[in-house]
């Protein structure tokens, strides 16, 4: 097994603060993305709900739709950030 110099226990340190750094905004985005993904489905869900006109409905319904599809990309896209994070070797 070879030894660990000091420059790289420092790189390695410094891959570990940048990964933490990554995965701390991937967490907030997701939080800030779904508390409005979560907003704009009850509205979108009150104006179904509301709405007189077949025209509205048919619009509603595919904003409802555009809103999961959009929630589920932003979930498949921090699962990839993970996985090319974890798939850098470390020093």
């Amino acid at each position: 097994m070879p030894f660990l110099d000091a420059t790289t226990v420092m790189q390695s340190q410094e891959f570990i603060r940048l990964q933490a750094l990554i995965e701390t905004w991937v967490t907030v985005a997701q939080a800030l993305v779904a508390t409005i993904g979560a907003l704009a489905f009850v509205l979108a869900f009150l104006w179904k709900m509301t709405a007189v006109d077949t025209r509205a409905i048919l619009q509603s319904k595919q904003w409802i739709q555009r809103i999961v599809v959009g929630t589920i990309g932003v979930e498949m896209a921090s699962v990839l950030v993970k996985v090319l994070t974890g798939s850098i070797p470390h020093a």
